[in-house]
């Protein structure tokens, strides 16, 4: 079932209407797990950094050893192409994603240049700017590079983030903020993290446990430009109880105001609205 409407799916070289079967049970990727995908964004007749995200999708089957067939550049054609089915106001979901067809040595490695591609596009609106949420801690960590594939965009690390949100769900909250192997701030479930305080901005330096995001370096160097001061930083728990604001960044709603982290609250401060406007301005002035 697709979390979005209106899909429309690139697969076996050609644009099909709906949310086509794609996947057979024999498939590698579909009892092995070997699947990576990636998300862009398109609203407002704007898809930003759409190219990234589609180098980003090969990038990550390579950490998988599934091997790529689909050049970032070609990608962006048909993505495009498969967009043209869509009225300029929709908000859409772009997803490129890969997996193995067959296993090679051992049948658990996959089988070099057997590899399955496909595009799904989806409506999904895009979360009014005022769309806040909550954050509690959570017993579930991000693992590191010898324990998982962390280094790509993963299907296969996916059931780790499920079981933080529904954790988080339980306990009354949004999202869960969820710490690296060695206890400190990594990301939350869903998202990269960003807090304020003094009217500085700090994020968690990646240390390899975390995808740092398409979209966070974007929010990075737009805010640097504008003259705000951002630190990528080994971030604790208590750092994020002594901020002044929390925003999170990712490709599905660009910036989500945090209202809360347990016990401490937070308003939707001027910084996290500075950081939106920003994003929505290079979005439109870059795709022009």
């Amino acid at each position: 079932m697709a979390t979005g409407t209106n899909v429309h799916t690139y697969f076996e070289g050609r644009w099909h209407k709906g949310d086509v079967p794609i996947m057979r049970a024999a498939d590698h990727g579909m009892w092995l797990g070997t699947s990576v995908f990636d998300g862009a964004r398109y609203f407002e007749g704007v898809a930003p950094d759409l190219l990234a995200h589609c180098h980003r999708v090969n990038a990550s089957a390579r950490a998988l050893m599934i091997t790529p067939t689909v050049s970032a550049e070609d990608m962006v054609a048909l993505v495009w192409e498969g967009l043209a089915a869509y009225p300029k106001t929709a908000a859409v979901y772009i997803r490129p994603m890969y997996w193995a067809l067959e296993g090679g040595h051992l049948g658990v490695l996959p089988k070099e240049g057997a590899t399955g591609f496909a595009i799904a596009l989806e409506e999904i609106p895009m979360a009014p700017p005022e769309t806040a949420t909550t954050l509690c801690r959570t017993r579930f960590r991000r693992p590191v590079l010898e324990d998982a594939v962390v280094n790509a965009k993963a299907g296969c690390l996916y059931p780790n983030n499920a079981r933080m949100l529904a954790e988080a769900r339980d306990k009354g909250f949004g999202n869960a903020l969820v710490a690296d192997a060695l206890g400190n701030v990594a990301e939350t479930a869903t998202a990269n993290v960003f807090m304020v305080r003094d009217g500085e901005i700090f994020t968690p330096v990646p240390n390899g446990t975390f995808l740092a995001g398409i979209t966070r370096a974007r929010h990075i160097e737009n805010l640097r430009a504008d003259g705000l001061k951002v630190h990528e930083s080994v971030l604790t728990f208590e750092d994020f109880r002594t901020a002044d604001e929390v925003f999170l960044t990712g490709n599905m709603t660009k910036v989500t105001p945090v209202k809360g982290f347990e016990d401490t609250s937070y308003q939707i401060g001027p910084v996290t609205r500075r950081a939106r406007s920003l994003y929505w301005d290079w979005a439109h002035s870059a795709q022009a």
